[in-house]
């Protein structure tokens, strides 16, 4: 019997390629900024002297913090923003759902979505207030977008057509709603959100029975075939990955 082929090792000075690649250094840092800053937010706001504070906190250089987060701030503030997307798609990914539909999925994970920074309030609240002023109003429309998407992709959305807007269009509007609702909740365990979640979803439930209801209707179902056909023709768009270098 003869042994078992060895491994050749790298040569000197080359790196291993079976060898998992080295951590991104500026990643790293923003995510260690990002478990010290809401803390600071609370005072300071989303604003430079925040990261500061955040930085010495964790240790992380200064020039360091400035790669993480490029303009002060409102990348700090979307970095906040995107990682509780991915908390949301985690516990959401680590529950069981069988049974559910598409319906109690999404309302599963807007509360979700809440409930990730339930211990950060403030911080989403002054947040909310940067995305609200003019200059940022593009930054606060499209991390909206994401976080839509982010909900649609994690319930297993699979729509190729015009479909993928409308839908990531409405659960922004019920997202942004129940969000700014949950704000300035003082009920229980948010419970008063949680029901007005459900008010809202409900009021999409009753938008889109009208618009089977038209589909059935012998006078508004040539309408509603063109309107079908021409939403095939929309295609969502290539790359569905944000762009944003807070990302």
């Amino acid at each position: 019997m003869t042994d078992a082929p060895h491994a050749i090792p790298p040569e000197p000075g080359r790196p291993d390629p079976a060898a998992a690649p080295a951590p991104d250094p500026v990643e790293t840092a923003r995510e260690r900024l990002l478990e010290a800053l809401p803390s600071h937010v609370a005072f300071d706001g989303w604003s430079q002297p925040a990261i500061d504070a955040a930085a010495a906190d964790v240790d992380v250089d200064a020039e360091l913090a400035r790669l993480a987060f490029p303009r002060g701030g409102v990348d700090a503030a979307l970095a906040f923003h995107r990682r509780g997307d991915r908390l949301m798609a985690e516990r959401f990914e680590a529950e069981s759902h069988l049974g559910m539909g598409f319906t109690d999925k999404v309302t599963r994970c807007v509360r979700l979505r809440l409930e990730v920074v339930a211990t950060h309030r403030e911080a989403a609240r002054r947040a909310a207030s940067l995305f609200a002023l003019p200059i940022h109003a593009a930054d606060g429309a499209r991390a909206l977008w994401d976080t839509a998407d982010a909900i649609w992709t994690t319930v297993g959305d699979t729509s190729d057509d015009a479909n993928w807007y409308t839908k990531r269009a409405t659960l922004a509007g019920v997202y942004s709603s129940t969000a700014l609702y949950w704000l300035g909740d003082e009920s229980p365990g948010y419970t008063a959100t949680w029901d007005f979640l459900d008010r809202r979803i409900a009021d999409v439930m009753r938008i889109e029975k009208t618009k089977a209801d038209l589909r059935k209707n012998p006078f508004t179902r040539p309408l509603m075939t063109v309107g079908d056909r021409l939403a095939k023709v929309v295609k969502p768009p290539r790359d569905r990955r944000p762009t944003s270098p807070a990302y």
